[in-house]
């Protein structure tokens, strides 16, 4: 007798309301922002202990790399604070219907596109 197993979790079926990615990507945004927390400090470090430092520092944040990191950072940063005055407002007792819910999600990560390319065309 053959057993069907039953499949419990299929990742390539499942379609996340927004409400959860905009949750999930809170949460990656906080972490990102603690990794790029140990580059800002050791950047600042080097850049405060010399005037060489303070070149080296300034020559890498020139580089596309050092671009790249700074978007990131504030692109994380862009999104944990509009995430986190999302969730505030849900404090409140606004947007805690399934529809407004989806809704204010979907605002707000379209909002945070629109931020990172501002800052992007700032940045470079």
């Amino acid at each position: 007798m053959k057993k069907q197993r039953p499949v419990n979790l299929d990742l390539q079926t499942i379609k996340f309301p927004p409400s959860a990615v905009s949750s999930i990507l809170h949460r990656v945004t906080g972490v990102a922002m603690f990794f790029a927390l140990l580059f800002v400090i050791w950047a600042w470090a080097v850049s405060v202990s010399s005037a060489q430092g303070f070149a080296d520092v300034q020559v890498i944040m020139d580089g596309v790399i050092g671009k790249l990191v700074a978007l990131g950072t504030a692109s994380a940063l862009t999104y944990h604070i509009l995430g986190g005055i999302r969730h505030v407002i849900m404090d409140m007792g606004h947007w805690e219907e399934l529809e407004s819910g989806n809704n204010s999600a979907k605002a707000i990560i379209a909002l945070w596109v629109v931020l990172t390319i501002v800052i992007g065309v700032a940045l470079w």
